[in-house]
């Protein structure tokens, strides 16, 4: 790899933004792609197959204008901020890192939010919107607010929903999500931001303990990554 290539990488990384490598399996030639950027003189099928390659996070190989390609994606660590640390966020957490999340636990609730609780587990103790800033929410982070508590939950939600982040998800009823959605709306959310909220979280498989409450969030949330809606 060329040192101008591997500055680039490197340079994106630290920035929050994915890559795919080409390289040309018969010249050697390498070039860095970025699926979600427009960029000039590049095929829309290549990007459209380099983005494939990210959302799978697997290498690819096809014949692109009579040439062989490697595609080599360089995805972003996945991350899942989890607001509020209830009894729903422990199983969650544990669930999550076998996964390959990153898993931080916000909540300013120094009871809940305790190492004893949350072995090993990143806590965050600022209030929720403050702590999503300074997280810097990425195109490889789910937001998963658990709080069931509007004065925690709503504050995320709004930094959330205007980020990059993958998946946005809120514990409540139908009932509690409408209540929520007029309260977001008085904030001044887009009905296109409130639409990416999945609530209730979770994938409907009639979950009924911590455990499986936490299973079909997981469930959903790999859907969402995994098999993205077109």
């Amino acid at each position: 790899m060329k040192r101008g290539t591997l500055d680039r990488l490197l340079a994106d990384w630290r920035a929050h933004r994915e890559l795919v490598l080409a390289t040309d399996l018969e010249s050697g030639e390498q070039r860095l792609l970025e699926p979600d950027a427009a960029e000039q003189g590049t095929d829309a099928g290549l990007l459209a197959a380099a983005r494939e390659a990210l959302r799978r996070d697997q290498c690819a190989r096809l014949e692109h204008s009579g040439r062989q390609l490697f595609l080599q994606p360089w995805s972003l660590p996945l991350r899942m901020i989890v607001v509020g640390a209830v009894h729903v966020a422990q199983p969650l957490a544990a669930m999550a890192a076998l996964a390959d999340y990153a898993v931080t636990i916000v909540d300013p609730r120094q009871a809940f939010a305790t190492a004893e609780r949350f072995p090993g587990v990143t806590l965050v103790g600022d209030w929720p919107d403050e702590a999503l800033r300074t997280l810097a929410l990425d195109a490889r982070t789910a937001v998963v607010t658990l709080a069931h508590d509007p004065k925690l939950d709503d504050p995320a939600l709004a930094v959330a929903l205007r980020s990059p982040a993958f998946y946005v998800g809120a514990l409540g009823s139908k009932k509690t999500h409408a209540a929520r959605l007029e309260r977001l709306r008085a904030l001044g959310l887009s009905e296109a931001e409130l639409a990416r909220i999945h609530a209730p979280v979770g994938l409907d498989v009639g979950a009924r303990s911590p455990a499986e409450i936490a299973l079909s969030i997981l469930a959903e949330i790999t859907q969402r990554l995994r098999k993205p809606a077109p």
